[in-house]
């Protein structure tokens, strides 16, 4: 989920920061043009102000009138204008001719920008403002204000104008803008992380929660103290939940620990008088058989019943175990069962493995399996038990395979639910509880046991356990 929410939430951070961005690049763009323009015209208007006196049109080099110097004066401050700032300007007649003008031999083109400048001159007004020019553009500013006399326009004052040093300058602030936005963008990605991190927790805390309870960890809870007020009544409520389901658990735990107590003794008795009304009747009393077979079975079933209560209700008591030397140990104590049955039984894998598990609890849950795996193993066949270190290396495994019929897909599914037994197998004596028995043992250290088809035939048992020390 955070690799979902993380970049969401720095998608809409970026698109503020560009919202945003975007147009004061512009405005800045805008503000270093208009101050340029506002130079300009300002150029121009005292280029106007020197140029409305003067009156004659020279004849060659030399003016045929020249009041005061005023044009001479004109045409010094044109020069000067042009070699101190690089900007061409001049005085133009009306049929654009030039009064003066810097560099000598510039004119006013019939076309372009200068031209529209020119012509809006004409009219009495200052030119508009230039079109925009971006850092990218090698364009130039084309301003003309009016020389007007006696209410009419004589001239017009043109400046033509580079503008790589305002481009330079706006590029400049573009990269300030570039340079905040980043740091803008850092601290917005490092405010999402927290921000994620914040709203995450309690989901991540109640997320592992709800692992550690559905493999059977029933005191797992989520402490309500982080995230925002909605995590919080939702940690609350999965609390109160996680509680009301602990009692009903080990209410029926009790019911079913406390039931199979109560009725062993009646079966007890009920068994013995059996044995006693067997020894009036006939040897090989046939029905007297079948009420002792399905009294020894009923015995069976209420044993694991008690079995499967006090596992799911015991805590266990993990301790660092060679796990292979426990695993050997088993298989030596189940060989004369195997040989009774003509199966082979061996154990595999190394001398040593150590994890971390409960001896009594992995023991019983291991003679289930091996236990299972020698019923349905027909004679002659052979189920092999090996230990070994997992592909993670903070696990390690024990495996039983054996050479029986195996199960189908639908019924790998189902294995290991409570008195659940193959329709194919009806006739091979047990109650369907062994195998929930050593699931329910394993899940309190924190182990887990797993099912899967042996090649080429007969089942593969996985139980795989912890090599690390448990937390808390």
């Amino acid at each position: 989920m955070r690799t979902r929410l993380l970049p969401l939430l720095i998608v809409l951070m970026a698109a503020v920061l560009l919202a945003l961005g975007f147009p004061l690049a512009g405005s800045l763009a805008a503000a270093e043009q208009q101050r340029t323009v506002v130079d300009r015209i300002d150029d121009t208007a005292r280029f106007a102000a020197l140029a409305q006196f003067v009156t004659a049109r020279p004849v060659g080099t030399v003016p045929a009138e020249d009041e005061g110097g005023r044009l001479a004066t004109l045409r010094a401050e044109l020069d000067r204008y042009h070699d101190v700032y690089g900007i061409r300007a001049g005085v133009f007649y009306r049929d654009r001719a030039a009064m003066a003008v810097a560099p000598v031999g510039w004119t006013v083109a019939s076309e372009g920008e200068i031209d529209q400048a020119f012509r809006e001159a004409l009219a009495g007004r200052r030119s508009h403002d230039p079109a925009q020019v971006w850092p990218w553009e090698n364009g130039r500013l084309a301003v003309a204000s009016p020389v007007i006399r006696d209410g009419d326009v004589v001239a017009v004052v043109v400046t033509d104008s580079p503008t790589g040093q305002m481009r330079s300058r706006t590029l400049r602030g573009w990269l300030l803008i570039g340079a905040g936005e980043s740091a803008a963008m850092l601290v917005a990605v490092g405010a999402a992380i927290r921000l994620a991190g914040w709203v995450l927790r309690p989901v991540r805390v109640l997320d592992a929660a709800t692992h550690d309870i559905a493999t059977g960890r029933m005191n797992s809870r989520v402490a309500a103290g982080g995230g925002p007020p909605e995590l919080r009544r939702l940690a609350k409520s999965f609390n109160e939940m996680a509680d009301n389901v602990e009692d009903v658990l080990e209410q029926q735990r009790a019911f079913v620990a406390d039931a199979s107590h109560q009725l062993r003794n009646p079966l007890s008795a009920l068994l013995l008088r059996i044995e006693l009304l067997a020894l009036e009747l006939p040897e090989g009393n046939e029905e007297v058989a079948s009420v002792r077979a399905e009294g020894k079975r009923l015995a069976r079933v209420l044993d694991d019943l008690l079995d499967l209560a006090l596992a799911e209700h015991a805590a266990a008591d993990l301790q660092l175990t060679d796990i292979a030397e426990l695993a050997a140990e088993r298989v030596g104590a189940w060989r004369p069962v195997a040989d009774r049955e003509g199966v082979s039984l061996r154990y595999e894998g190394p001398a040593g493995a150590s994890g971390w598990a409960d001896p009594i609890a992995l023991s019983s849950a291991l003679d289930a399996v091996v236990d299972n795996a020698l019923k349905f193993t027909p004679e002659g066949g052979g189920v092999t038990v090996s230990a070994e270190t997992g592909g993670e290396a903070d696990t390690v495994r024990i495996v039983v395979a054996d050479g029986g019929p195996g199960l189908t897909e639908e019924e790998l599914e189902r294995i290991g639910d409570r008195f659940w037994r193959s329709s194919r197998h009806q006739n091979v004596s047990g109650s369907g509880l062994g195998l929930s028995v050593s699931r329910a043992l394993l899940a309190a250290g924190g182990a887990t046991i797993g099912y899967a088809p042996n090649e080429p035939n007969g089942l593969r048992v996985t139980i795989t356990l912890p090599r690390s020390a448990p937390h808390g």
